[in-house]
């Protein structure tokens, strides 16, 4: 997947140092190195009893839900040196169940296993900056809670413009929609055309796909524009943005198809954009250009 970064024929020292070289850029980019953000503070409003009554019954009842999430995407879900789960999709979920009465338990997955759970009944929502797509919505649900882009990321002074990425090596995260719809396509269309071969590299995390791209082993790096962006923030001048962001679409809240937690997550959501708390929660992590004023559905506004 990656090239080596040292051989077995070069030196001990020399492999020494380029493992230190690697642990310093990768702390620039790691979702371990700091916690909350500055400013950060835990917004937990009160029940509201018209939005409770939007549960069914047993949820009502019960008090909890079970989230199923992948914790390698900074800034929207991440652990924090102490291993508990945090990020700016947490901590919304986190305050519109709050209004719901409810409280969250966060499951570490595998990312592609996330939205079967939601079949299996073992999560009943799916937290992990889901791409509310198309294809993703005929057989989900999604309570869409931000605007986000694919940008690109690649080294200080490269001219890379993600439209005309044939011959480049990209780095993005297994199964997102930067691997599936965004690099893909385009390395069936440089084949297609007969261009220089565009090589996708797959990693677990966004953290792994930034890495390798501050270390050089990738020339540029594909994801949602909130995670690169961060990625940008935290990587000490190693990786600048390439173009502007494109393909925008919402974030989305994953349920099964049909599931009357959906309008109930809806509400509570509006109520958070109109009590003015949600634009609080994302503040200090520098999340304004994709805020949402009104809630929708699969892309779609609903009737509330």
């Amino acid at each position: 997947m990656t090239s080596s970064t040292s051989r077995r024929t070069r030196p001990v020292l020399a492999a020494v140092a380029v493992a230190a070289v690697a642990a310093s850029l990768a702390g620039c980019v790691t979702n371990e190195e700091s916690a909350n953000p500055e400013g950060w503070v835990s917004e937990r409003p009160e029940p509201v009893a018209a939005l409770q009554d939007l549960l069914p019954d047993d949820i009502r009842e019960r008090g909890t839900l079970v989230a199923g999430t992948n914790p390698t995407f900074p800034p929207n879900q991440f652990k924090d040196p102490s291993g508990k789960i945090i990020g700016f999709e947490v901590d919304l979920v986190d305050a519109t169940a709050a209004l719901l009465g409810l409280d969250v338990t966060y499951q570490q997955q595998d990312f592609n296993l996330i939205l079967p759970s939601l079949n299996a009944g073992t999560v009943q929502l799916g937290v992990s900056g889901f791409s509310d797509t198309d294809e993703r919505n005929k057989s989900y649900d999604f309570v869409d809670f931000y605007t986000s882009g694919i940008s690109w990321a690649g080294h200080p002074g490269s001219d890379i413009d993600p439209q005309d990425a044939c011959g480049l090596s990209v780095a993005v995260q297994k199964g997102t929609y930067s691997d599936t719809d965004d690099v893909q396509v385009k390395a069936e269309e440089c084949a297609a055309a007969g261009k220089p071969e565009l090589k996708k590299l797959v990693y677990q995390s966004a953290n792994e796909a930034a890495t390798a791209t501050a270390l050089g082993r990738a020339d540029a790096m594909s994801s949602d524009s909130a995670v690169t962006d961060y990625a940008i923030q935290r990587s000490h001048g190693k990786l600048v943005a390439a173009g502007d962001a494109f393909d925008t679409t919402p974030f989305g809240w994953a349920f099964r198809k049909g599931d009357s937690l959906v309008p109930a997550f809806a509400a509570a959501l509006q109520h958070l954009i109109d009590s003015g708390d949600y634009e609080k929660i994302l503040e200090p992590w520098g999340l304004t250009d994709g805020v949402i004023d009104t809630v929708t559905v699969n892309t779609k506004e609903t009737d509330q």
